[in-house]
């Protein structure tokens, strides 16, 4: 193209800097990510519910030279989850999540992986259903369904990260569920936002990008994409 059409060529190279600079600036990507977090604010009290659901996608498999399991940057998912539990608020703990990554050579879920971090911080094994088969959000829900059901559940409390709790709230209350929302991993603090433009230096250094940034906003439109797609596929 630079050669046969290099004003096109010029065009396309210059949206796509002008696209990566916006993506990767901390006010772009903030406001894309707290649109998203901010929907579902932790409650002032936790009710009780009967169990409490946590959505996989927290865990890294204990493949060498790891000791065991890792948690991600997601895993906050799991200790919230485990906090629930010791705090009361539900009787069990469902883990919902298959593996998806191909190039893992051990077979074991990322139910199992949670379960194996819950249980090493001292949560019982009694305690722990597994559910090892969902490989996406919309299987989560309708998998978990059917637990519920099974053991006569009604309510639950909903364990995710605050970015991926607007999706998924929406779809297990499309499956029937009486969910509640207990997000976790926030990415966008009220005083990491606000001081975003405390001074007017901190404000312009906060316009220069940053892989960070950009990391932020591509999961955050990950979301509002997978948002769109399940509606069209009448997930939502």
């Amino acid at each position: 193209m630079l050669w046969k059409r290099p004003r096109i060529a010029a065009v396309a190279i210059g949206l796509a800097l002008t696209f990566l600079l916006l993506s990767s600036n901390v006010w772009i990507a903030g406001l894309l990510v707290r649109s998203l977090e901010w929907q579902y604010l932790p409650l002032a009290e936790i009710p009780n519910a009967e169990a409490i659901v946590v959505l996989g996608g927290a865990t890294k498999s204990a493949l060498p030279p790891r000791p065991g399991v890792d948690l991600n940057d997601r895993g906050d998912r799991v200790i919230y989850a485990a906090q629930l539990y010791r705090q009361q608020k539900a009787p069990v703990i469902i883990l919902s999540g298959g593996r998806i990554d191909w190039q893992d050579t051990i077979n074991a879920s990322e139910s199992q992986d949670m379960a194996a971090i819950l249980t090493s911080i001292g949560i019982p094994p009694a305690a722990i259903i597994e559910e090892s088969e969902s490989l996406n959000t919309y299987q989560n829900a309708v998998n978990v369904r059917k637990i519920l059901e099974s053991r006569g559940i009604r309510r639950i409390l909903l364990v995710t990260s605050a970015m991926h709790m607007p999706r998924s709230i929406l779809i297990f209350k499309r499956q029937g569920i009486d969910a509640i929302p207990a997000p976790t991993d926030y990415t966008i603090t009220y005083k990491e936002f606000a001081g975003l433009a405390s001074t007017p230096k901190a404000a312009l250094l906060n316009l220069l990008p940053d892989s960070n940034n950009l990391q932020n906003f591509t999961a955050a439109l990950k979301e509002y994409v997978g948002i769109f797609v399940y509606r069209l596929r009448g997930w939502l």
